[in-house]
């Protein structure tokens, strides 16, 4: 891919578009990458990351993690910190799939213990964890208590016996994002949602089972911090967030949104998927207590998604789950926008921080993590391809430029129509055997989507997050056993 010419690496792994690049710029555009990977990014990566520095209000930069790529508004992998008396908040900046995130558990199980009984655990999953388009959960609910979901997000979940209490204490914001209102949803959201609690949904979202081999650690003492310590531990990783919900929720206000930004608000964008309201305004402020109801009940989704792995594991190896050791590491989520404080030129400020495609990475010492990772840093996880890994990571202290933001996948290299046309998922799904990972998909095409060859190399993202002190690599989780929307 040919970069802009106007592009001007300003370190190792930063790369800059200058104000000049495009009218309208209120800031530089950055990228966070090594020259492997810029140069591979799409066109429309650079294209989109400086129509988000044209946003009102948008603070210091425009950003784009090392994972990043074209998507909806915003680049996947985007950032943007807004002043928020004088900014917009913008669904192309958070994303459809509203609190897509990742959360990681542990077992004190080993390779060894687990290999034997690989597929009736990976089957067993895919019977207990609905996966697929339009899939429905065991969760039933009617609209009103949906709505209390939605509100309350994993402290629902504690209150109804699919959490334990200290689930809570790992999640992000303790798994609630306060001042969620669903008197701002719209009933056709609800609809969409309230037979959806504990499913993974479709595209990308996938249930993993995962080793900690000992060649792959990179910080020990980080590694036990966060509790892997038995050799060849495995691990169990998933990907979700609010399915046909949070789609509807962003539809909603990206409609209204289209309808007043510039008649009422005369706000201009360079593109109309990036419709945005004031902040402050009714509109952004609905929104806003929208998006969190959206956050919340994906919250509540990977709550009973764990509350079924834990039901599973503990019939497959006839043990309580606390026996095994089946406690969370954390749960960080990748599409939200946020108030934070953080210090700009000296100063401290609260900003509104949209991450699309990026995860909070706070480091030691921070407010709003854990008590237990205050000298670690806050557990961050990177998902890579069913084929070849993911990654476990640690907010770091040199953060503060991006906002403590950091990378939160490997990043798509070709269209989901293209890895279809290329990969026959039958094939891919024996070839995957062959090599020790048992995979159990709810489609053929599904699982050809998201072939390892249609993402980057999750070891290069890794290396430039690293490099580019956005987070620090703790240990590389193989997979051996995967559910496939």
């Amino acid at each position: 891919m040919t970069v802009p010419s106007e592009l001007r690496r300003i370190a190792d792994t930063v790369w800059e578009l200058p104000r000049s690049y495009k009218p309208g710029m209120l800031v530089p555009a950055r990228i966070f990458a090594t020259e492997k990977l810029i140069r591979a990014m799409d066109s429309g990566v650079f294209d989109q990351v400086s129509n988000v520095a044209c946003l009102p209000g948008i603070q210091k930069y425009a950003f784009c993690m090392p994972d990043g790529h074209w998507g909806y508004g915003f680049p996947i992998g985007g950032l943007a910190a807004m002043d928020p008396e004088t900014g917009v908040i913008s669904p192309g900046g958070i994303g459809f799939d509203i609190n897509c995130g990742m959360r990681l558990v542990l077992t004190n199980l080993t390779y060894d213990e687990v290999q034997p009984r690989l597929r009736d655990l990976v089957d067993a999953l895919f019977y207990r964890v609905p996966a697929g388009v339009g899939c429905h959960g065991f969760v039933r609910l009617s609209h009103d208590e949906f709505c209390a979901v939605a509100e309350q997000g994993s402290r629902w979940a504690l209150k109804n016996g699919y959490a334990w209490p200290e689930d809570l204490e790992l999640t992000e914001e303790g798994g609630c994002f306060a001042g969620a209102d669903a008197a701002k949803i719209s009933h056709r959201a609800i609809d969409r949602g309230f037979n959806q609690i504990g499913t993974l949904g479709s595209g990308n979202h996938y249930l993993e089972i995962q080793v900690a081999r000992p060649e792959n650690i990179y910080d020990q003492e980080l590694a036990r911090a966060f509790g892997i310590t038995v050799p060849n531990q495995v691990v169990v990783m998933f990907h979700c967030g609010s399915r046909g919900f949070g789609h509807q929720v962003a539809t909603d206000y990206l409609q209204l949104f289209l309808s007043v930004m510039e008649k009422k608000y005369g706000i201009h964008t360079n593109d109309r998927e990036l419709a945005c309201a004031p902040f402050r305004s009714r509109e952004g402020q609905d929104y806003f207590a929208a998006m969190k109801c959206a956050v919340n009940m994906a919250f509540a989704n990977r709550q009973v998604i764990l509350h079924r792995i834990r039901e599973v594991f503990a019939d497959i190896f006839a043990k309580d789950p606390r026996e095994l050791g089946m406690e969370m590491v954390y749960d960080v989520a990748h599409n939200t926008a946020k108030l934070e404080n953080h210090v700009v030129d000296g100063m401290k400020r609260e900003l509104l921080v949209h991450r699309k495609g990026a995860t909070r990475a706070f480091g030691p010492g921070m407010e709003g993590i854990p008590d237990r990772y205050r000298e670690s840093g806050q557990p961050v996880i990177i998902g890579g391809s069913m084929e070849t890994g993911s990654y476990l990571l640690a907010g770091m202290r040199g953060g503060s430029e991006t906002f403590f933001t950091t990378a939160h996948g490997s990043g798509r290299t070709m269209s989901r129509h293209q890895a279809k046309r290329l990969v026959k998922g039958q094939k891919l799904q024996r070839d995957m055997e062959l090599r020790g990972i048992y995979v159990r998909t709810a489609s053929w095409g599904g699982l050809a989507e998201e072939a390892g060859a249609a993402y980057k190399d999750i070891d290069d993202v890794a290396e430039a997050t690293e490099r580019s002190n956005l987070s620090r690599r703790v240990v590389r989780l193989v997979p051996i056993g995967n559910v496939k929307g």
